[in-house]
Order: structure tokens, then C-alpha cells, then sequence
């Protein structure tokens, strides 16, 4: 009887291993560093996540989700009121609307190991302003971290603010489209 009830034991234990692994990210440490470019110059600021994991089977990355607190953007490059009023102006609906469209999503729906055996290629869904479009990333795996670097193009989200690709004429005024993120994952 013993033998029978460790054997169970075992094969649960095996079938729940080899069955998949879901990683939830520690929201107090994770965050997602983001970059904006304009003619004259830059900002860069921090945005942390409401909720994420990602999705492993037999130890091998198959997929995620994860949800941005879109209201927590906040810039690090200034101080005071310059950025107590920069911020105000990233949550207006010149820019991310934070009242209306207060998270942004991001769905893993395809994953591709590269040679390097810690990185994979990711395709998925990002949503922002509830406008989605597909995204394509590299992820960088070590024990209890994750990290990515990419870029988005905020005109295919509809945010138009000095964008060239709705305004003629900016000048120096003019913001690039698209900006970089750096996210940071923590498990």
C-alpha cells in the first residue's frame, strides 16, 4: 500500500512538473523603464505593473501576460514642478488618457528559443489606449529575472502630441514616435 501511494505521489509530482510552471512577477520590484526622444532632448521615467507572469513548460518560456499601471508613470529625470507638471501632461489624453485607459496589456502569445539558451524571441499583443497591436521582442531569462528591451511607436496607438506623423511644421518641438522600454521583471 505504501509503494502504491508513493508511486501516485511521484507521478503527480512528475505530471505537475512537466505539465507547466506559471512565474508571477513581485510587482514591488519589477517596472518598465521607458525613454521618449524629442529634437532637443529626452525624458525617461519609470511604470510599474498592476499584475504579470509568464508561462513555462518542461523549463522552456511558452507565454505571459502582464498589466501596466499606466497611472503610476512617473519621470526621473526631473524635480519639483517641471515634473509634477510633466507627469500630469504623460496621464492628459495628449498622451496615455490614464483616466479612461488606466492599464496597458501586453499577451505573450508566441515564444522561439534563440541559440543563447537564456534568450527567446516573443511575439505577442500589446494594448495601450485600447488600441492593440502586435509587438516583437527579445526576453532575457536568468533564475528569478526576466528582462526586455524594445521600442513602441506611439502613433499606431493614437497618440498624436508633436508627432510628425500627424503634424507638419513642428520644428524643435517635434517628439519621435516611437520610445524605448527596458522592463525589468522580478519573480
Amino acid at each position: 500500500m505504501k509503494k502504491i501511494i508513493l508511486s501516485l505521489v511521484i507521478i503527480l509530482i512528475t505530471s505537475l512538473i512537466s505539465y507547466g510552471q506559471k512565474k508571477t512577477i513581485n510587482i514591488s520590484k519589477s517596472n518598465v523603464f521607458w525613454e521618449g526622444h524629442k529634437i532637443t532632448g529626452s525624458h525617461e521615467g519609470l511604470m510599474m505593473f498592476k499584475s504579470g507572469h509568464l508561462n513555462f513548460e518542461n523549463n522552456k518560456l511558452t507565454g505571459g501576460s502582464f498589466i501596466v499601471d499606466m497611472q503610476s508613470i512617473s519621470c526621473t529625470d526631473l524635480s519639483g514642478n517641471s515634473k509634477k507638471s510633466f507627469e500630469k501632461h504623460l496621464n492628459s489624453e495628449d498622451f496615455f488618457g490614464t483616466d479612461k485607459h488606466p492599464t496597458s496589456k501586453l499577451l505573450i502569445t508566441k515564444v522561439e528559443k534563440r541559440k543563447n539558451k537564456n534568450l527567446f524571441k516573443c511575439s505577442g499583443d500589446i494594448t495601450i489606449k485600447n488600441i492593440t497591436q502586435k509587438i516583437y521582442f527579445d526576453i532575457k531569462i536568468e533564475k528569478n529575472k526576466a528582462f526586455v528591451k524594445t521600442k513602441i511607436d506611439r502613433s499606431k496607438f493614437n497618440i498624436k502630441y508633436k508627432s510628425g506623423s500627424f503634424f507638419d511644421g513642428l520644428g524643435d518641438s517635434l517628439i519621435y514616435d516611437e520610445f524605448d522600454l527596458k522592463i525589468n521583471l522580478f519573480f
